[in-house]
């Protein structure tokens, strides 16, 4: 696989990304927790910030995304430990407000918005990793 069809690919699970938590919360009125926003932090730039690796041919946008999807990966881990009940309720942040273990959606018994957003931030972060080693190559 070109290295820039890393970054392309890269680049449209972010914004698949960022369009499906838009349709989300503005179209089907779902309202996001407090971990779904600190998800869409990490989430949103990388949208630029790899579109501006991709234009400039920037061989350091890994060094810009992945703390970015690291971060946000990591969240998204937490957070689909809290919805599936690994972890318990009572050291979720979300005491006020939508809970973080609100069921929006779950299609095929399994697939929920959190293991979406966690989905691709591993995604992201290893085309990431990938893109760096092939530099190197």
């Amino acid at each position: 696989m070109k290295k820039v069809n890393l970054l392309l690919f890269a680049w449209a699970v972010a914004l698949i990304s960022v369009v499906g938590s838009l349709y989300f919360s503005n179209v089907r009125h779902f309202a996001p927790c407090v971990l779904c926003w600190y998800q869409r932090i990490a989430m949103y730039p990388l949208v630029l910030v790899i579109l501006v690796g991709i234009v400039k041919r920037d061989v350091l946008v890994p060094y810009f995304v992945l703390p970015l999807s690291i971060v946000g990966g990591l969240i998204a881990v937490y957070h689909n430990l809290l919805y599936y009940r690994i972890i318990p309720d009572s050291i979720a942040p979300c005491e006020a407000g939508i809970s973080c273990t609100t069921k929006y959606i779950e299609w095929s018994g399994f697939i929920t918005i959190p293991l979406l957003s966690l989905v691709s931030f591993a995604i992201i972060t290893v085309l990431m990793i990938i893109y760096q080693k092939s530099l190197n190559d």
